[in-house]
């Protein structure tokens, strides 16, 4: 018979209990009868390595089966003599208990080892005309980004040859003692890796990966904003041991267009018409930024300032099929000179078309001083002061 206590007894749980239960047991079980809580105790390091041995056992449902039909003597048949480690060793295989309670920081944990990590992201800038912005493009760029040394596969090492770390031991961590409790933290000799190069590998230098540039193909949709970040999966840096690679993000920036202005998915343009147009009304024409030209109708009577709305005629949209609309400002070209035959023409019209002076409050007054003040005063600016609801 052996002498051992049975293991539902000691972590003080049912013979149904779930594996919820029984680690909840065994932490609290742990916690109490930690060396750091309880010094120079044999007593408690015996029943701490006692519940270490239990939950080992009761975790595994493979071990489970073998101790709930035979005991302790169905474990041995089945190759399991009991929990042979040292204190760390328990820090070391039942770390996940403790991290879990103690915000993934006390006891230790197991050690890092080299598994497979994800590459970093990286991001870059790609600027484009707006119209690229309208008809979507494909534009090629150079990406420098980390990748695998094929020379030593990624492990640092000369010929791929590790060994183990001095430091930790090959753990991957360094578990200290501090006020009452053991932390454990990365090694930084080995970066929680566990082993070390041999030799350094030459090409990488024992970094394990080396720069790489290659073209990129980045398709660009229509209707694209400045700000607009596009991922691009897997071509971030490399993975280490043999882990993905990260993204690549790829940040718009729409250049200004010399007649257009963007809001969103409107556009702004000036027309400038003449003052018999102004007061007859015609028509007209607006270049559209990729080719052909909208139509444009002047109603009879048309002020200064006037907007003639396109419907479609803006970007396209990313999330609709429905474009934008064209937002067409209106303005009158007053010539500074006059012919002979122009003056007499105007002072003959003037007694008919006079108007009574007025005042105003001065508040387009102040918009349009503000305005000027603007570099340049011209139509982006009062368009940008319009957006920004001066």
């Amino acid at each position: 018979m052996s002498g051992k206590r049975d293991y539902y007894e000691v972590l003080g749980v049912q013979r149904t209990a779930d594996e919820r239960e029984i680690k909840s047991a065994y932490r609290k079980l742990a916690l109490k009868y930690h060396p750091d809580r309880n010094p120079n105790d044999p007593e408690a390091e015996k029943v701490f390595r006692e519940c270490a041995e239990a939950y080992e056992v009761l975790s595994d449902s493979q071990k489970r089966v073998l101790y709930d039909r035979g005991g302790h003597e169905g474990l041995k048949s089945g190759g399991f003599s009991g929990f042979q480690g040292d204190i760390g060793d328990i820090f070391s295989s039942f770390g996940d208990i403790f991290a879990e309670f103690f915000g993934g920081s006390a006891f230790g944990g197991s050690g890092g080892g080299r598994r497979p990590m994800v590459g970093a992201d990286q991001g870059i800038n790609l600027q484009i005309e707006l119209k690229e912005a309208v008809t979507g493009a494909t534009r090629t760029v150079e990406v420098a980004r980390f990748v695998c040394c094929n020379d030593c596969g990624g492990t640092g090492a000369d010929g791929g040859e590790l060994i183990s770390c001095q430091v930790c031991g090959g753990r991957g961590q360094v578990v200290q003692g501090r006020g009452g409790f053991m932390i454990a933290t990365t090694c930084r000799a080995c970066g929680g890796a566990g082993q070390t190069p041999r030799r350094a590998c030459s090409t990488c230098g024992g970094e394990g990966q080396i720069e790489e540039q290659r073209p990129l193909s980045i398709r660009v949709p229509p209707g694209v904003d400045s700000g607009t970040r596009m991922r691009v999966q897997g071509r971030g840096h490399g993975g280490a041991n043999g882990g993905p690679p990260g993204d690549l993000y790829v940040r718009i920036l729409v250049e200004d267009h010399p007649s257009y202005v963007r809001n969103g998915p409107d556009l702004h343009c000036e027309l400038a018409i003449d003052f018999p147009t102004a007061c007859l009304g015609g028509n007209a024409e607006v270049p559209q930024i990729v080719e052909g030209s909208w139509p444009v109708d002047i109603p009879a009577g048309t002020q200064p300032g006037d907007v003639i709305r396109i419907s479609g005629g803006g970007m396209p949209r990313m999330d609709s099929r429905q474009p934008g609309d064209l937002l067409v400002h209106l303005t009158v070209d007053v010539p500074r000179h006059l012919s002979d035959d122009q003056r007499k023409t105007i002072e003959a019209l003037q007694p008919t078309l006079a108007i009574e002076p007025t005042i105003s409050s001065g508040q387009n007054e102040r918009r349009e001083t503000k305005s000027r003040k603007r570099k340049g005063g011209g139509f982006f600016d009062r368009i940008r002061d319009a957006l920004e609801g001066d």
